[in-house]
Formats: C-alpha cells, structure tokens, sequence
C-alpha cells in the first residue's frame, strides 16, 4: 500500500521501499525507490545531455569561423557577436529555472524547451538550403551575405539560445533530483553524478568539435546542421522514452516570494533585539509537520538582523495564524542568508568565465592562422577545442577515480575537498592557461614578423595544445565544482535556479569579455598600439592575455579570502533550532 505524503510515522523500513524527499513518479504517487531514480534514470539524462551538448558545441565552436568567413565580420566585430551571443546562452537559464521550480517542473521546461531548440536547428538549416535565405547565390563571389540570411542566422542561434536556457538547468538539476539525500548510499551515489555527467557533457563536446566540425569544413555548413538537427530529434525522443523511470517535483511556486517575505518580516521588526536563544525565541515547523516539505537548515550567527523575521513575539498568536510576511521560520530565513553569502563567491568566479571564454574565441581564431596538416589529413580550426574536452575528461576522471579515494581517507571529507577548495584549484589553472596563451602567442607573432608573407603557417596548430589541455584540466575542477556548490547550497525549491547561477558565471563572463575588448581596444587604440588589429596578425593578443593573467592573479587571493570565511548549508539533524552540525561542504547534504 503507496504511504500518504505528509505522513510522519513511517518505519525505517517503509524508507528503504519509498522516497521520501518529496519526490513522486510519473503519476503523481510518491516514488517506489527500486522502480525510480538512480543511476538508472540519471544515465539516461547523461545521454541527453550527451546529444545535446554535441549540437551546442557543434554551433558554438564554429561560430567565430562563420562570422568572419561567411557573414564577414572583422575579429573584434565577430569575437564580440560571439561573446553575447554566449552571454545570452548561458543568462537565459535563470529564466528557464525559474520557470523550472515556481510553474512548468523540470521535465516539462525540458520537454517545451527542447521543442524551440529544434526549431531553432531547422531554421538553421533552411537558411542554408532554402534559395531566398542563402547567404548568395550558387556559383556567386559572395563578398557580403544577404540581410534575409543574417537576420534568419542570428534568429536561429538565438531561438538555440532560448531552448538552451530551458534545457540547460532544469536537465542537469532534474539528473540530481534522481537521487536521495537523504538516503546514505544514494547521497554517496550523487556524489559521483556530477563528475559524470560533465564526462558525458565532454564526450558530446568531442564529438560536436571533431566529426561535426569536419563535416562543415569538408562538406558544407548546411550538411553539419543536418546532423545537429537529428541528433537534437534523437534526444527528445530519448528523454520521452525514459519518463516512467524518473523522480519528479512538483514545483511549489515562485521561490523569490519566501526570500522576499523574510526581508519584510525583518524590516517590520528591525526594532526588536537580536535573540539571544534562538532555541527559544526563534520560530521554527516541526521535521514531522505535513507543512515541512524540505529539509530545515539549521541557524547560523551570521546576518543576525535577518533573524528578526523568526522572533516570536509575546504579544503575536498562535504561529499558524501569523502571515508570512510578518513572521518567516528559521529554514526560510537561514535560505535568504544562503543567497546573500552566495553573491560574494558568485562575483569573485567572474574572472574565470572570462578567461574560458577566450577558448572558444580568440584560441579557435589563433588556429585558422598555423600549420593544421597531419599527413594529408586538414584539422579543422574548431576542432582544436577537442583538447579541452580531451583535458576536462582526463582530469574528471583522474579526480573521481584516483583523488577523491585518497583525499576521503585523509580529509575524512565525503568529496575529497570542499566545494570551494575545488573551485579554486581549477581558478589557478585559468591562470596558467593564460601564462601559457601569451607565450604561445608571443612566439607566433614573432615567427609572423620573420616571414609577412607565408605568416604563422610554418607554425604547428599543436602549439595550441597546452593551453587548450590546461583549460580544460582546470574545467574538470571549477566547472564541476561550480555545479556542485549552486546546486547544493542553494535552498531545495531553488535547484533549477541553482544550475541557472553557475551557468550565469559563465554567462556574464562573456558579456565581460566583451565590455573588457571595447575597453582596451579603446585604450590601446590612444596609444598607438591597437592590441585588437582588423585580423589576428595585426593584433596583440598576447597582451590581452597577460592582462587576464594578471586580473586573475588578484581576484583569486580575493576569492581565497571569501572561501575561508564561507558558511556552508546545514540541515538540522532533529526538529530542535540548536541541533545542528558544522557544515563543509560534504556533509552539508546529511540529514
């Protein structure tokens, strides 16, 4: 017999049967723990994110080629088109998670999201096979595309940008939902899920940058999109045949409302005293109370005027009486305080979306001017990103197969390390990688200056290759560990968000990168010397790179300084306010 949700007597048994984390199937009962979820469920949504990724990757890494080749941009007019446009991509999904948690659910924003995203393909492929949307004629010199094929261009990336931001965080996030924290081999589980949902993520990668990329460059544009176009079809049809086996939830409204309500509720009280036993004086809903549905977090000392909007006072009702606006529990209080602590550690992971963004812009660029011949085999410039990916698997691997087996063992930490030492060791990376892009492009330059007319082509395109594997070594630690640390530490009705906030790392990375080139190339343009040149010869890279080198530099002693002092989320081990245990970033998922 299916237990009733709400229901606090169930035995230890009954737990192992059914889940109990506010999860139901896909008929709406709450969820048959051998029958849903785990790794079973999650592997198909690997395999999504699989398909996925290949098409994204297959458009985002050509993207700058096309720009200048065929809808013929300058650099700095197309490594900017680029940026926004991966700006766009990945800010989108703090609207698609926020419809994810508050209305549609995860697989139905996944489901309406994936629909525009497929739209978004065909319309990129009709404006390579339809005669009125091509960019010329057949057969014609085309020095400038026509405006109908421009316009149809930008539409469908950016109608790929909208699906993206559906798909994005509700499908990563709804690949976690699949395992129960509160259940010690399934947490154990999740530990692993990120680790390998990025290897699947890289693995689309590889595929999108090499066999997609060399059928645009061997055979045309429009025979890529094809591809692109049906694997995107594959994946839908994928996702829909796996929904019997996934755990759903039910999204409980907008998550900014309980926010907003303690920043009332504490501003209404701002005259009260800071409570000296929150024990006591704090508010709080029993574990066991049907109108708990998440876990409790337990208080915390920081932020104390926060905690005005839990006093109970001596005058007020009874607490069931009270509205939310005037009086908010201690779990929806200490959520406010995990967003406000979030804000510091979001800004100081900037400089490093910057940084990675250089590897899909000006590191392709650098590869269309060296030497791509293996025998009688071109490499496709794009192609050259198949190194990051080939980096971020081998240190993915390396970290959930050799380090965190010997960290745990020494650290006694579940994960190995801390959410954010992890964060920080992929940020020193970036640093690296661009130490090493100024190099390298120090000694291009030079063998440009030797020789004006044959260029950098006497130049092997594997000079690349260093900081093409370093970058993408580093992902395996800051791009995971960003996933981890928004996904976990955000409130539970807050998960798709969650994704969505990584993502925008990256996202307004770009857009920074592209603020940062019209800034320079303002200032260096007064000098006399334009580090940002009509084409990649006449420009000076190498510069921009030290000067992200160098901003990275600073910004990551900033950012040690915040992670030292972080707070990480605690969960309340029984119904008592003071019941709590120190959170660090591995046990802060132990209920």
């Amino acid at each position: 017999m299916e237990p009733k949700r709400g229901d606090g007597d169930h035995h230890a048994d009954d737990a192992e049967k059914w889940v109990y984390d506010s999860s139901v199937d896909h008929k709406g009962n709450v969820a048959l723990r051998a029958r849903t979820g785990v790794w079973k469920a999650s592997l198909f949504i690997i395999a999504i994110e699989f398909s996925e990724r290949l098409s994204y990757f297959g458009i985002a890494t050509s993207l700058i080629i096309y720009l200048t080749k065929v809808i013929h941009q300058d650099l700095k007019t197309a490594a900017k088109s680029v940026n926004y446009w991966a700006g766009v991509t990945t800010l989108m999904p703090l609207f698609g998670g926020f419809i994810a948690d508050a209305y549609l659910g995860r697989f139905w924003t996944i489901f309406v999201s994936s629909i525009v995203y497929l739209l978004g393909l065909i319309l990129l492929t009709m404006s390579w096979y339809v005669p009125s949307f091509k960019a010329c004629d057949i057969g014609e010199v085309c020095q400038e595309p026509r405006k109908v094929h421009e316009v149809i261009f930008f539409l469908a990336i950016y109608l790929v940008s909208i699906g993206t931001g559906g798909h994005k965080p509700s499908l990563e996030s709804f690949g976690a939902d699949q395992f129960d924290d509160d259940h010690n081999e399934e947490r154990k589980k999740k530990l692993s899920f990120f680790n390998w949902w990025n290897f699947g993520l890289c693995s689309g990668l590889l595929l999108g940058v090499t066999v997609v990329i060399y059928v645009q460059e061997h055979f045309s544009w429009g025979a890529g999109d094809i591809i692109l176009t049906a694997v995107m079809a594959t994946s839908m049809l994928i996702f829909i045949i796996g929904r019997s086996l996934y755990r759903y939830r039910v999204p409980t409204g907008s998550p900014l409302t309980p926010l907003l309500q303690v920043l009332v509720a504490a501003i209404a009280k701002r005259n009260l005293s800071c409570p000296t036993n929150p024990d006591h004086e704090l508010y709080e809903v029993p574990n066991n109370s049907q109108k708990s549905q998440c876990r409790l977090l337990c208080h915390t000392e920081k932020l104390k005027f926060l905690d005005k909007a839990a006093i109970l006072e001596g005058k007020e009702t009874s607490a069931e009486k009270q509205s939310p606006w005037r009086l908010a529990t201690v779990t929806k209080v200490e959520e406010m305080k995990l967003i406000l602590n979030m804000i510091p550690i979001w800004i100081a992971t900037l400089p490093f979306g910057v940084t990675v963004s250089q590897a899909a812009t000006f590191f392709i660029k650098q590869g269309t001017t060296l030497d791509r011949k293996v025998g009688n085999f071109l490499i496709p410039p794009a192609s050259v990103y198949a190194l990051a990916a080939i980096g971020m698997i081998i240190s993915v691997t390396m970290y959930e197969k050799i380090l965190v087996p010997v960290l745990r063992k020494a650290t006694g930490n579940e994960r190995g390390i801390k959410i954010l030492q992890r964060i920080g060791i992929g940020m020193f990376f970036s640093i690296v990688t661009m130490v090493v892009a100024a190099l390298v492009e120090r000694k291009r330059l030079g063998v440009v200056e030797k020789n004006p007319v044959q260029g950098s082509l006497s130049m092997s395109v594997f000079w690349l290759a260093p900081q093409f594997l370093i970058v993408g070594f580093g992902d395996g630690f800051t791009l995971v560990g960003l996933q981890e640390y928004f996904y976990d530490q955000v409130p539970d009705s807050m998960r798709s968000l969650g994704i969505a906030f990584y993502l925008s790392v990256m996202g307004a990375g770009n857009f920074l990168s592209s603020l940062l080139i019209t800034i320079v190339d303002h200032m260096s343009e007064k000098t006399g010397q334009n580090w940002f040149g009509k084409d990649i010869n006449s420009s000076r890279l190498d510069y921009f790179y030290w000067l992200l080198a160098a901003v990275s530099t600073v910004n990551l002693f900033f950012y040690v300084f915040l992670a030292r002092r972080y707070s990480y989320k605690n969960v309340q081990r029984t119904v008592a306010v003071a019941d709590c245990y120190d959170g660090d970033g591995a046990g802060s998922s132990v209920v």
